[in-house]
């Protein structure tokens, strides 16, 4: 896989101290269903700076780390060399279980990154992962997001192009199944054929699509947000059909999304963003229904173009219309049932 340079816009703090909102609702309970952590060239984002996101007002109970290629070992088989993502990922929960980072249990699920092309060498990797997560691993991603169009990038990393029609891929996939891993998958609208056949050849693996199923609005997509979302939905009910398939609502800070809200004097209210994405998040509940959806920050990715407290403001108004189990399922419930998570108040 090819490394290129990181797309992600700067986060500006300054800017995002611009806006300021009071928090809407601040008694539901929220499962961050995912964010990352690095210190890289690009900027930190570790416990401190998340944690401090996470205290913003919202009752963030729980958070899953999706894999961002973080802390890879120095040394050893390049097979192993994720296993450190997940050793650094359990280090950072543990920080956070001892209470003195407040009440959110951050990082209490772990998606890791394990090769799914390894072939026989897999299992290895898994089960290593496995005993060093503390039983926190729930899941594997690796990077699938690929276009032709040099102008469509959201990753530091480029995949082959046919990487999910991969036999061994596809073997790998389906071996997350043996381990109870789900496959979390961010594809652009223009891939989502590939993820179907994907998801429905591996029928006995959860299959969580990210960031609402990249629906793309830069480079060949700029100003066709109509058609974009037309193809998008067809494709997408297609996914919905299938029962082993999860999505994500958020992401839609990145670049890739078209919105030019970073573009402006002001960051985006929570009012501004609900409206925006009022027709992807509508869509998406309507395929899927609350059961199989759930909120994701993508933080700090999509710090670039919003506060954390705005961000779920701006959920909170997306959802306003739904009764109190569908807003539990949304934003606590299909997580946890999705990566295996107990939170405050849970029946089970």
């Amino acid at each position: 896989m090819q490394i290129v340079h990181a797309p992600h816009l700067p986060v500006r703090q300054d800017w995002l101290a611009l806006r300021s909102e009071p928090v809407l609702e601040p008694e539901l309970l929220i499962v961050d269903a995912h964010h990352h952590l690095w210190d890289r060239q690009t900027g930190r984002y570790l416990a401190d700076e998340f944690g401090k996101d996470v205290a913003s007002g919202h009752r963030v109970v729980s958070t899953v780390y999706v894999q961002c290629r973080s802390m890879l070992r120095q040394d050893g088989p390049d097979a192993m060399k994720p296993v450190g993502e997940v050793e650094f990922a359990n280090g950072i929960a543990a920080m956070f279980a001892s209470g003195a980072y407040g009440r959110a249990r951050c990082c209490e699920a772990i998606v890791g990154g394990a090769d799914l092309t390894l072939g026989a060498e897999l299992d290895a990797v898994l089960e290593t992962m496995l005993q060093v997560s503390g039983g926190r691993l729930c899941g594997i991603r690796n990077p699938l997001a690929w276009h032709a169009s040099p102008e469509v990038s959201s990753s530091p990393v480029t995949p082959p192009r046919d990487l999910m029609a991969n036999p061994v891929f596809r073997q790998g996939v389906r071996a997350l199944g043996r381990f109870g891993l789900s496959l979390d998958a961010w594809v652009y609208h223009t891939q989502l054929d590939d993820l179907y056949e994907l998801a429905h050849a591996a029928d006995r693996v959860t299959v969580v699509i990210d960031h609402f199923g990249g629906p793309l609005g830069v480079g060949p997509y700029a100003g066709q947000r109509v058609a974009v979302h037309a193809e998008w939905k067809q494709k997408l009910a297609r996914l919905a059909n299938l029962p082993n398939t999860r999505i994500k609502l958020g992401g839609a800070g990145m670049n890739v999304f078209g919105f030019d809200f970073p573009t402006r004097e002001l960051p985006p209210s929570s009012e501004e963003l609900a409206s925006a994405w009022r027709p992807y998040f509508d869509t998406c509940v309507e395929l899927f229904g609350v059961d199989r959806c759930m909120f994701e920050s993508n933080f700090p990715v999509d710090k670039a173009m919003f506060s954390y407290g705005v961000l779920w403001n701006t959920f909170k108004r997306l959802a306003s219309a739904m009764s109190a189990d569908e807003k539990s399922a949304l934003f606590s419930g299909t997580a946890a049932t999705t990566y295996r998570l107990a939170i405050p108040g849970d029946k089970t």
